[in-house]
């Protein structure tokens, strides 16, 4: 078993005796029904000319380990201001380190679309999101049914959250498609083997309709990797990895760069 579907198994188990259920679920949608003000997700990666560029906070990653013991509003800032069209923040506490207030923190006090990045299974996760700022939320393929895809997208559109759903592969993507993604993104990474090649957008963004919002998402390093996966007809590209092992003082410039490739 690969790292990705070990930990499906594991999240599935803990979401199933520690998710909310009954009024509690029904009290968590109301509470993200009523979390207004947040900016689209799809329109700021549609916003411009340039490629637009999500930039990621992580605190850490089973692939590279220590990334960012540092405040994310700061880092957050950071990104805007240095020209990001739209924030991820990765919230898995196991793996990553990562925690919901993480998000609500960057959501609440930096003005850019926020997509909360994690292992989502169920709707419950979905309300969180929202709740806690969240504009939009990742959905992995890999991880769900067909109808879990289907039935997840439909549960985000009724509470105005966007849907990122990430995929690897050619079934993947049809499966994503199939169940009404508005907004793909190829992950170059492999994550059963935590490998990463960019030729697996280069390879399947040629089959993504241009009606869809199309992300690259994973070991784009500079400008050049930005115009190679802009080539291959990509809307966005979602970074973490390679500004967060920056100093802060290297990352604005960084994030100058990555977030200046033209269209």
């Amino acid at each position: 078993m690969g790292y990705l579907d070990a930990k499906a198994v594991a999240v599935r188990a803990r979401r199933a005796t520690a998710a909310p259920r009954g009024r509690d679920l029904d009290a968590l949608r109301e509470r993200a029904s009523k979390r207004g003000d947040i900016p689209s997700f799809e329109a700021a990666l549609r916003a411009d000319d340039r490629v637009a560029l999500i930039a990621e906070f992580k605190r850490r990653s089973p692939s590279a380990g220590p990334l960012a013991n540092e405040d994310p509003i700061r880092v957050a800032s950071v990104y805007r201001e240095a020209g990001a069209a739209a924030l991820s923040v990765l919230t898995d506490k196991d793996d990553f380190g990562g925690r919901l207030d993480d998000l609500n923190a960057i959501a609440t006090s930096v003005t850019l679309p926020a997509l909360r990045k994690d292992f989502i299974v169920d709707a419950a996760g979905l309300y969180e999101a929202r709740a806690a700022g969240a504009a939009a939320t990742l959905l992995i393929l890999r991880i769900l049914s067909p109808d879990e895809a289907a039935t997840l997208i439909g549960a985000a559109n009724e509470i105005g959250l966007g849907c990122l759903c990430e995929v690897h592969d050619e079934a993947e993507l049809d499966a994503a498609l199939e169940a009404g993604a508005s907004i793909v993104g190829i992950n170059n990474r492999d994550l059963q083997a935590l490998t990463t090649d960019l030729a697996v957008t280069e390879r399947i963004a040629p089959r993504v309709p241009d009606s869809v919002t199309l992300v690259s998402e994973s070991g784009i390093r500079d400008a050049d990797d930005v115009r190679l996966v802009r080539d291959a007809g990509v809307d966005a590209v979602l970074v973490g990895e390679s500004l967060l092992r920056l100093p802060p003082d290297e990352r604005a410039r960084k994030v100058e760069e990555l977030a200046g490739v033209n269209r």
